[in-house]
């Protein structure tokens, strides 16, 4: 076969660099054509304004002083009225930029006149074109200008220089501020007081407010340290975009400045009467006075009661409400009844029953049908081996947690005499079944206490302590006349038996939760300081004592404290009832923040490993939710710090050779010195906790944590994760705990099971429960953990799915006290669950009880009857600092109230018959008939 003929291509061995470099010359030296012609192409108009504007500044340059002043009024107006595109310079500041330095050294050899004011005026606005090599000198000529005007004229506004103009002149204000409180030597100094830039600060935060900018008008203040002047700028259009920017930005500030935008807040509220965003701020200032000034501040009754309900949403104390017996001896003491009632939160019950009809689900729930075995994926025949009290125990507890608050269910309250659940349990178990009697019967005082009462007398002691407690939970939240519970427990704080008097004791701190009573300090104080009782009693009566005084600071409970923390032997501070005494010092810090520094200190001089995990606490109670960064940096250290000491104790050990009396030796060392870990972990959630992106970076935090393989450490990061996002299941925190309930180490998946009925509480979240349903599968062998998915299951439906624990209310803006108490001494007794839930202290469960709360809202009439309306309810969207009016709730569902509210849901009335007396739209809103509302039939009438 004949060969193709080939092409033969010649390569040279170098590539032809020459002819490359040819064409890149080529094309540079059209693009420098391309940029002369456009120099030299000026259209006509842009032509003739070059020429006219060399012509002026000749004339400045002239000897004649009598054509300075037309120039300068021809320039001022030429630079004024040219029209810039949002993207390029105004055509006079580009032309006349290259001239700049030339009239820079002409303005200085002027005289001081009023065309020299006028000069320095128009310079001000030729430097911006110079702020990178010449900084502030926008604001340097801006002052220098006023301080060259006679005293009989006015300099003109920044604004008439148009917007750009004035955000230049802010910037730079700041800058120059800076620099003097740091006390810097600047290069080109600017002339003018501090005075004087607060008032040029004052003028240009005007231009803002007028002009839809008013983020900025504030950034400015803060940057100059004048925050408090901006209410008397504001006016009725922008007040409430000013208030929405800084209540966004009091999370980010550091302390005092959180505190003094708070009060500017207020009192900007406070000017527009509007009451109860007013009592909202002071609620979360926590100041007695101004809530007390806020409540009495409205004269309408009806507005009096909407306030009423929101105290008593807060549970603040009703005493803080009456004016000190020095202020006005004549002051009316009593509220009226309605109001009173209002306060008390009496008439929660009958609404919330009245709202479970609505919603239909009022009828009982039995523990089939919360577990749902037929979708179970258990290996039939199984599940024998599971202890028929354990589970007993778990089914009090989902019983009691779903039913809550519906006083009807079977087990319990609808029981017969002999019948009753609580003697298909076993000592201990009684205790928390009896108790759970509270928990059915929740805030619903009057029928409550009979069916208690039968179990008061109980020849059974467990059964009896049951009761007492019982009596505590039933009170939660809600404030009698009667004083039920101090009456009838009361007595038996000093109770021979054991039970009965821990059961007094906590049933009083339950009930009482944030009440701030001075009656109960002289019952429960004693009991701390007495070194004849157990360190368990002692420790609970400090608990009992930090929930009702929650967030007081009270200073003869602290004393009273540390001086026990002193004195107590070595041996009893060892025990596991230790960290239960922190926490009652540590809970009457809740939110004081600084407030704690003496308390600090002290507890510094304590030689025992109890000093540290007291510290913790309390610096993480005093800044709960303030997302105070250098604090989660110093929580975040002593998690790490640990570790490297406890490897070289480990080396040091295995060098020595492993004995068994060394083993058990170093765990009593171990065991307290790394408590404290446990305590940062939840410290920094419970920092974090309450504004979106400090959560969202702690779970990062938390997975590194997590990667650690220390077990302390890691056993606390569920629980963490738990009290980060309590009743608001979002998806990424429900994937890594269910990760983490599959964990190897036992511990961490018990506190991950637990974590996910936080989670999940009250929200029948359908893919969590499915997850707990396989967790029952996959540990149908370890009784512990399957104890702990039934009772995740029974949060998950609390309150068939109408009750939240999520301590942030009213748009989640403001933080209830005495719900953070009763989460973090739940959580408390999970940093150890072997010695207290899986023991025989399972009734620390009902500490939840004081951060339950029904997810409603109900619309009420002036009357405080039940008035349906329909409102929109849909996810929360953030829309501070957004131009116009835009939509602040997305992806909507009209409904007809009583309606319930997830976490993160909002609601807002459809239509404009009735106008809302509260500004958020949850729990109980009075409405008012909208005077200028016509139905649409009549308007096309």
């Amino acid at each position: 076969m004949a060969e193709r003929p080939a092409a033969e291509i010649t390569v040279p061995s170098q590539d032809p660099k020459e002819k490359k470099k040819k064409e890149a010359d080529k094309k540079l030296d059209t693009k420098a054509n391309d940029v002369k012609d456009e120099d030299e192409e000026l259209s006509e108009e842009d032509a003739q304004l070059k020429s006219e504007l060399e012509m002026l500044i000749e004339r400045l340059k002239e000897l004649n002083t009598d054509l300075y002043r037309p120039a300068l009024e021809t320039l001022r107006t030429l630079i004024r009225t040219s029209t810039s595109s949002m993207t390029s310079v105004p055509k006079p500041l580009k032309f006349l930029r290259p001239h700049y330095p030339s009239l820079q050294e002409l303005f200085e050899t002027w005289p001081a006149s009023e065309n020299k004011s006028l000069f320095a005026d128009i310079l001000s606005v030729l430097a911006m074109t110079y702020s990178d090599t010449e900084p502030r000198g926008t604001l340097r000529y801006r002052l220098l200008s006023a301080s060259l005007l006679p005293p009989t004229s006015k300099i003109s506004e920044p604004g008439s220089w148009g917007h750009e103009y004035v955000r230049h002149l802010a910037a730079e204000l700041g800058e120059e501020y800076t620099i003097r409180q740091e006390g810097e030597e600047a290069s080109a100094p600017v002339p003018g007081t501090i005075e004087d830039l607060h008032n040029l600060g004052v003028e240009c935060a005007t231009f803002f407010l007028g002009h839809n900018a008013e983020p900025d008008a504030v950034d400015l203040f803060v940057e100059l340290e004048i925050v408090d002047r901006i209410a008397s700028l504001v006016d009725a259009n922008t007040f409430g975009r000013v208030c929405a920017y800084m209540d966004r930005c009091v999370m980010l500030l550091p302390p005092p400045d959180d505190v003094t935008f708070l009060r500017t807040i207020h009192k900007i509220y406070l000017q527009f009467s509007k009451f109860p965003e007013a009592l909202g701020v002071a609620i979360r200032l926590n100041d007695a006075a101004l809530i007390r000034q806020d409540f009495n501040a409205s004269g309408n009754p009806i507005m009096k009661k909407q306030l009423a309900f929101l105290l008593a949403r807060a549970q603040i104390p009703i005493e803080w409400l009456k004016a000190p017996a020095s202020e006005d001896a004549d002051a009316e003491d009593e509220f009226p009844e309605d109001i009173l009632d209002c306060l008390s939160n009496t008439q929660l019950s009958r609404h919330f029953k009245e709202f479970g009809k609505e919603v239909g689900v009022a009828d009982p729930k039995s523990l089939e049908d919360v577990y749902k075995s037929h979708l179970e994926t258990t290996r039939s025949g199984l599940s024998a081996n599971v202890d028929s009290a354990r589970a007993n125990l778990a089914g009090t507890f989902v019983n009691a947690f779903v039913n809550a608050g519906f006083g009807n269910d079977k087990l319990m309250v609808e029981a017969e005499e002999g019948n009753s659940w609580v003697y298909k349990n076993k000592d201990h178990g009684m205790m928390s079944a009896a108790a759970s009697l509270g928990l059915g019967l929740l805030w619903d005082t009057d029928v409550g206490l009979s069916h208690i009462d039968r179990y008061t007398y109980s020849p059974e002691e467990w059964i009896k302590a049951g009761a007492f407690f019982a009596t505590g939970l039933l009170n939660a939240g809600v404030r009698t006349e009667a004083d039920a519970a101090l009456a009838l427990l009361g007595e038996h704080v000093e109770n021979k038996s054991v039970p009965l008097k821990v059961a007094a004791i906590m049933g009083l701190g339950v009930a009482y939760a944030g009440s701030h009573r001075e009656d109960l300090l002289t019952l429960l104080l004693p009991a701390v300081a007495d070194d004849g009782v157990s360190m368990e009693i002692a420790a609970l009566s400090a608990l009992a004592l930090g929930f009702v005084f929650v967030g007081s600071g009270n200073g003869e409970i602290t004393s009273m404290i540390l001086q026990t923390l002193m004195e107590r032997g070595d041996k009893a501070l060892d025990e596991k009832w230790g960290r239960f005494m922190a926490l009652g010092l540590a809970l009457l810090y809740v939110g004081l923040q600084d407030a704690s520094d003496a308390t600090l200190e002290t507890l510094k001089a304590i030689q025992h490993p109890i000093s540290r995990q007291a510290q913790i606490l309390v610096e993480v109670c005093s800044f709960v939710a303030t997302g105070n960064v250098l604090r989660v940096q110093r929580l975040l250290h002593l998690c790490g710090e640990h570790l490297d000491a406890l490897k070289e104790k480990e080396q040091a050990e295995s060098a020595e050779g492993k004995k068994d009396e060394n083993k058990d030796e170093k765990k009593e060392d171990k065991k307290p010195d790394d408590t404290f870990q446990s305590f940062a972990v939840l410290g920094i959630a419970m920092i974090a906790m309450g504004e979106d992106i400090g959560a969202e970076m702690s779970m990062r935090q938390f997975n590194h944590l997590m990667h650690y393989r220390d077990p302390i450490i890691r056993k606390s990061v569920p629980l963490a994760l738990g009290l980060i996002s309590a009743s608001n299941p979002q998806f990424p925190v429900l994937d890594t705990l269910s990760k983490y309930s599959h964990d190897h180490d036992l511990a961490v998946a018990l506190n991950a099971i637990f974590a996910m009925g936080l989670v999940g509480a009250g929200t029948n979240n359908a893919r969590l429960a499915q997850m707990l349903r396989q967790l029952v599968g996959y540990y149908y062998k370890e009784p512990d953990c399957l104890f702990m998915v039934r009772i995740a299951q029974g949060l998950v439906h609390m309150g068939k799915g109408t009750i939240g624990i999520n301590p942030f209310f009213s748009d989640r803006n403001i933080m209830s006290r005495p719900a953070i108490a009763g989460l973090l001494a739940t959580i408390m007794a999970f940093t150890d669950a072997k010695a207290f839930v899986l023991d025989k202290y399972h009734w620390m469960l009902y500490f939840l009880v004081t951060a339950m709360y029904p997810r409603f809202l109900i619309t009420l009439d002036e009357n405080l009857e039940s008035k349906p309306v329909t409102v929109r309810v849909g996810q929360a969207v953030d829309v501070v600092g957004q131009a116009g009016k835009p939509r602040t709730i997305s992806g909507f569902q009209t409904h007809q109230t009583p309606v319930r509210l997830g976490t993160t849901e909002r609601a807002e009335l459809a239509t404009e018959e009735f106008i809302p007396y509260a500004h958020v739209l949850e729990g109980f809103v009075i409405l008012q008939k909208n005077p200028g509302w016509e139905k649409e039939d009549t308007m096309q009438m």
